[in-house]
């Protein structure tokens, strides 16, 4: 009989959202909190949530948790379908897998310190019963807190109760932290030493999922995830034109249309006509100015293209033709290495994007200037060459 073999954990994703629906019911009707996220976490990111009051992001990570259970979708932490388990199965492999930090901190008062970070040990029989104080006293002095181990919660401040909060978080070490809010109720002192501790952890391999609403900390995660009206907004498009309104961003996202290029291909010809911000995903492009092919006849020369830049993720090319009209000032091929991957905004919305956020297409319009120099820069070196 041929064996069958379960994915290893270690090869999937940290996170795997699937078409995650949360719809709540009241008595004036149906609220969709939810609307089919998408979305994969790798091992090892460091990864933030942002969105207004009410965008569905704690409800997105409460997914994730298995503290609320979707309406629709799967949700796959480390390769465990968690909603295929029942609610007492859950709780214990959460216990083992996931550590929660939370905004007001939820340490038992009764409890000391050092007894609050032992709790989940207790809860799930980690460790043997007598080196559960020794590992919480460790991870206590990880924080800073082996001074305070034997205080209760109210005795110190609340910088130190959430520091509390992420040895607890850490006491069974599970490879998945989500924190919602960390910060929110700290001063900055207290709130660098969080992400200062966060940073730590994700270099030693943990995956952290953090809700947050202070934009300042979205610079010091590797990726910042935007949900709004319990959507999604594409990355790409947040990346290359960031000062969209989260609402513009999710208008954007929702036109989008997708295209991948193989590596070498030609993407876009010198002389052709423009209708889309081409945004790039994935891979890297060249633009390449070719020189008129008139002149290099009449000198019985061989064709050479000139290299004016390479573009990469997060980058988009484009803006120049349907900001100012015409045809294509270079080619724009894909590099050698990866195929390419590209969002693509069509001409009315992106024209419509602009009418609508003056600071937007003032942007563009000073990277269209440069741009346009390089161009110039470029074909003049190339007439001197010839």
């Amino acid at each position: 009989m041929k064996q069958i073999h379960s994915p290893d954990p270690d090869t999937q994703p940290a996170i795997n959202l699937q078409k995650v629906v949360k719809t709540f019911k009241n008595a004036a009707g149906e609220f969709h909190v939810l609307k089919g996220i998408d979305l994969t976490l790798q091992r090892g990111e460091f990864v933030a949530i942002v969105g207004k009051s009410g965008s569905g992001k704690s409800t997105l990570l409460n997914m994730m948790t298995g503290i609320d259970h979707p309406s629709g979708g799967q949700v796959v932490i480390n390769g465990q379908n968690i909603y295929e388990m029942n609610e007492s199965k859950r709780a214990l492999w959460r216990g083992r897998n996931l550590g929660i930090v939370f905004q007001f901190f939820q340490l038992l008062p009764m409890l000391t310190l050092l007894e609050n970070v032992m709790l989940p040990m207790d809860y799930v029989g980690m460790y043997d019963f007598d080196e559960r104080p020794k590992r919480a006293k460790e991870l206590l002095k990880m924080v800073g807190l082996e001074k305070q181990a034997h205080k209760l919660p109210a005795a110190v401040s609340t910088g130190q109760q959430q520091s509390a909060a992420i040895a607890r978080a850490l006491a069974n070490d599970p490879p998945v932290i989500a924190a919602d809010e960390p910060t929110g109720n700290l001063d900055s002192r207290s709130a660098e030493s969080i992400i200062s501790l966060f940073d730590h952890l994700v270099q030693s391999g943990k995956t952290i999922a953090m809700v947050t609403h202070d934009p300042s900390l979205t610079e010091r995660t590797s990726r910042t995830i935007i949900i709004t009206d319990g959507e999604l907004v594409d990355e790409t498009v947040a990346n290359c034109l960031p000062l969209l309104t989260h609402r513009q961003m999710l208008g954007a996202t929702r036109q989008l249309e997708h295209f991948t290029h193989q590596p070498g291909s030609i993407i876009l010809q010198q002389g052709q006509h423009v209708d889309y911000l081409f945004m790039i995903k994935r891979g890297v492009v060249e633009v390449v100015l070719c020189p008129r092919l008139s002149k290099m006849r009449s000198k019985g020369q061989h064709r050479k293209d000139i290299r004016i830049a390479s573009l990469g993720p997060g980058q988009f090319f484009g803006e120049i033709e349907l900001m100012q009209g015409g045809q294509s000032i270079a080619s724009i091929r894909a590099g050698s290495g990866e195929p390419v991957e590209l969002a693509a905004l069509h001409r009315d919305p992106f024209v419509n994007l602009l009418r609508d956020s003056p600071l937007t297409e003032q942007m563009l319009g000073k990277i269209v200037q440069v741009r346009l120099e390089e161009n110039r820069t470029a074909d003049q070196r190339g007439r001197k060459s010839g």
